[in-house]
C-alpha cells in the first residue's frame, strides 16, 4: 500500500511554473529593466525567453552557449531566442526541464517586437498543454516617461499595454520635468486604477515589487485574491475623466462589478460565454472570484483576456471574510453600463428560474448571511 501511494506521489503532475510578461512600447527601456533584473538573486534559476539575442543588449552576461538557441547567464538565468512560435520556445524549455538538462523555476517573457500582449497572453492561457504546466504571474508594462504621452496619443497598442498590465515601471524619470511625470502618471492611473506604478531611476522596480502579482503566492502556496483583484482601486471615480475621441486612452474603461448573491453555475458559464462570444475582442482583460450556488463555501476565479478565458480554478475556501462575487472588467468601447446592464439581467433570469424561494439551503440567489451553513 505505501508503494502504490509513493508511485501515485510519482504520477503527480509538477507545479505550474510562473510565466511573467514583460512588455512595452519600443524604446521604453524593456531591456534595461531585464538586465537590472536578471542581477537580481531573485531570478536566479530563471528562464528568460526573448525574440532574438542580436536584438537585445545581454552580451556582458552571456557565459556559455548551452545549446542552438540557449545560453547560461552569469545570474544563473538560462536565456532562449524566440525565433518562430511561443508555443515552440515554451514547450522546448519544457522537455529539457523534464529531461535535466535544465533547470529553472520561472519564466520570463520579453516580447520585444510585439506591440500587442494579447497574443502570449492567449497561448498562455489557452494551450490545452502549456496551461497545465505555466501560469501567468504578470504583466509588466514599460512605460518612457518622457515619450510616454507622445506614444500613448500615437499608438493604441501602447494603451493597451498599460491598460492590462499588473505592474507598470515608469522609466527616464530622471530626464523629464516635474510637470511631464504628473501628466503621464495622472494618465496610467487612469487607464489602469490598480496598477502600482514603479519609479525606475528611483530603484522602485526591483524583482521583489515585480513578481509574484499573480493570483497565488508561490511561498504559501494561497491565493492572494485581494491584491490580485484590487477592486478599492476602482472605487474612486478619478480614473473616469472626460472623454477625448481623439485620445486612444479615453476609449478604456475598467470596472467592477459585484453580487452579494449566489450565482448558479450555469448563468455564469452563459454571461461569459455572451461576453466573449459577443464583446471579446472589446474585452481587454477580466478578473474575478464568483460564489456559486451549487459550492457557495468554495469559490471559482475566472480569468479573460478577450475570446480566451484561462480554465476556472476552484479555491478550497473563501480568502477573507468578504465573500460576495466581484468581477474586474477592463474594456475597449465597451461601455460600464453594457456589460451591468447584461450582468443583471442573467441574475435577474436566475431568480426567475428558480421555483422554490423557500427553499434556504440550497437557493442560489440568497444574501450572503442569508442562511447560515
Amino acid at each position: 500500500m505505501p508503494a502504490a501511494s509513493h508511485s501515485a506521489d510519482r504520477r503527480r503532475p509538477p507545479e505550474p511554473l510562473p510565466l511573467t510578461v514583460l512588455t512595452g512600447f519600443l524604446g521604453a527601456g524593456k531591456t534595461t529593466l531585464l538586465n537590472r533584473l536578471l542581477k537580481d538573486e531573485a531570478l536566479s534559476q530563471t528562464a528568460v525567453i526573448i525574440n532574438e539575442f542580436g536584438d537585445v543588449a545581454l552580451d556582458h552576461l552571456l557565459v556559455e552557449y548551452i545549446g542552438d538557441n540557449m545560453v547560461l547567464l552569469q545570474s544563473g538565468c538560462l536565456c532562449c531566442a524566440m525565433r518562430g512560435d511561443l508555443v515552440d520556445a515554451l514547450e522546448t524549455l519544457l522537455r529539457d526541464l523534464d529531461n535535466r538538462r535544465c533547470t529553472f523555476r520561472r519564466v520570463l517573457l520579453e516580447t520585444t517586437g510585439l506591440a500587442d500582449p494579447a497574443p502570449v497572453l492567449h497561448t498562455a492561457m489557452a494551450h490545452p498543454y502549456l496551461v497545465l504546466r505555466y501560469r501567468l504571474d504578470g504583466v509588466l508594462t514599460v512605460v518612457d516617461c518622457v515619450n510616454g504621452e507622445a506614444t500613448l496619443d500615437a499608438h493604441a497598442e501602447a494603451v493597451k499595454q498599460a491598460a492590462v498590465a499588473d505592474r507598470i515601471v515608469l522609466t527616464k524619470t530622471d530626464l523629464a520635468d516635474d510637470q511631464q511625470r504628473e501628466r503621464i502618471v495622472a494618465r496610467l492611473r487612469a487607464l489602469n486604477p490598480a496598477a502600482p506604478i514603479l519609479d525606475a531611476a528611483k530603484g522602485e522596480a526591483t524583482a521583489e515589487r515585480l513578481l509574484n502579482c499573480g493570483l497565488y503566492d508561490p511561498e504559501r502556496k494561497i491565493p492572494d485574491v485581494k491584491k490580485w483583484l484590487a477592486t478599492e482601486a476602482y472605487a474612486d471615480d478619478h480614473h473616469h475623466h472626460h472623454h477625448d475621441v481623439n485620445r486612444h486612452d479615453e476609449h478604456i474603461r475598467s470596472f467592477v462589478l459585484t453580487a452579494d448573491v449566489a450565482i448558479p453555475a450555469g448563468t455564469l458559464e452563459m454571461f461569459l460565454e455572451l461576453m466573449r462570444a459577443t464583446h471579446g475582442d472589446k474585452l481587454l482583460r477580466l478578473k474575478g472570484i464568483v460564489k456559486l450556488a451549487e459550492m457557495p463555501d468554495t469559490p471559482v476565479v475566472v480569468h479573460g483576456v478577450q475570446h480566451v478565458f484561462h480554465p476556472t480554478a476552484r479555491l478550497e475556501r473563501w480568502p477573507d471574510d468578504d465573500h460576495r462575487s466581484r468581477l474586474v472588467f477592463i474594456t475597449r468601447d465597451l461601455p460600464e453600463r453594457t456589460v451591468r446592464e447584461l450582468f443583471e439581467a442573467f441574475l435577474g433570469a436566475a431568480a426567475i428560474d428558480r421555483p422554490d424561494r423557500a427553499a434556504l439551503t440550497d437557493n442560489p440567489l440568497i444574501p450572503f448571511g442569508g442562511a447560515d451553513r
